[in-house]
């Protein structure tokens, strides 16, 4: 009896631990079968970690008094202090309404366009049109802002092309210098916005678009739907998760303005609109060698940045079931 249960025992012993051999044998003939593919990840992945998550040990600096005359352990104990004292500052209620007014406002109005673009532009029949499209939106992405900045400039003096313009059509009686008036700032910033990345951020959609199954289409023509039917009730939920998820990373980020371009078109003139949180940071925290305080407004936003994300996925996911994670 002894010796059969313990043939018994060693028996399903072996029956549980051959899948697991099995499968491990498995995993590294891929791993083997893939080992070139996996180098490349593999760099990837220590460049992330050397790059990204070491110099996470410098975040603690936001809670210390840093100064470049001493190493972060020698510097001194501070706590909370240099959050209280953002959060105190006079200029708080500033800059985070500008920060929120121009990166809402970019939410609600350079999020869809993009999508709107892309399902306009999917509609072409001609290619040949249907490329030069594509080509003259996407161009302004790859100039940088220094570029843009400088041609929005000449074009927005009070001797530019749009005051002339203006002029001519008879909208403005007098000329005017848009940069230095603070009622344009937003306006400006979004529109530019929007006419430099309206293109690029078109092709992620129209590469879910592309996805599509032609079935789907060819249902709703026998269906009797016409165009612009099918553009709402086929491929507008196809691309659903795409908009999805972009969207709910769209909403992390709303604590984020474009520094580069806000640098680049802001003055002296227009600072009571132009002055967000990242160009303070800039002249408080880095102009100022005030490295703990710039350090600890940085992670108060990556803090409120992973709560809005948590939380706009979680909303997303109750009303429409898709979701980033």
């Amino acid at each position: 009896m002894q010796l059969n249960t313990k043939v018994d025992s060693v028996t399903d012993n072996h029956m549980i631990t051959t899948p697991k051999r099995e499968k491990y044998k498995r995993t590294m003939s891929n791993l083997l079968q893939q080992r070139y593919l996996q180098i490349m990840a593999l760099l990837g992945v220590v460049w992330m970690f050397i790059f990204n998550y070491i110099p996470m040990y410098g975040l603690i600096i936001a809670f210390k008094e840093y100064s470049i005359i001493r190493t972060i352990a020698e510097a001194p104990w501070v706590g909370l202090m240099q959050f209280r004292e953002f959060l105190e500052d006079d200029n708080f209620w500033i800059v985070l309404k500008n920060t929120l007014g121009i990166s809402l406002i970019k939410l609600f109005i350079g999020f869809p366009l993009p999508i709107i673009f892309a399902l306009l532009l999917n509609e072409l029949t001609s290619l040949k049109f249907k490329k030069m499209v594509q080509t003259i939106s996407y161009l302004p992405h790859f100039l940088s802002w220094v570029v843009l900045g400088g041609i929005l400039t000449t074009w927005l003096a009070d001797i530019g092309v749009l005051n002339d313009l203006l002029l001519g059509l008879g909208v403005i009686s007098e000329r005017t210098n848009f940069l230095a008036e603070p009622d344009y700032f937003w306006g400006i910033v979004i529109l530019s916005d929007i006419w430099k990345e309206l293109g690029w951020s078109a092709i992620i959609y129209l590469a879910a678009i592309a996805g599509v199954s032609t079935e789907l289409y060819e249902a709703a023509t026998i269906d009797g739907a016409n165009r612009f039917q099918k553009m709402w009730h086929v491929t507008l939920p196809s691309i659903r998760p795409t908009i999805t998820i972009l969207f709910i990373l769209a909403v992390s980020g709303v604590l984020n303005s474009n520094f580069d371009q806000i640098l680049i078109l802001r003055n002296a003139l227009n600072e009571s609109a132009s002055n967000v949180i990242d160009i303070y940071v800039y002249q408080v925290g880095i102009q100022n060698a005030r490295y703990s305080y710039a350090t600890a407004v940085g992670l108060l936003k990556a803090i409120i940045a992973f709560i809005l994300l948590l939380s706009a996925n979680r909303i997303v996911k109750r009303l429409s079931g898709n979701s980033l994670f």
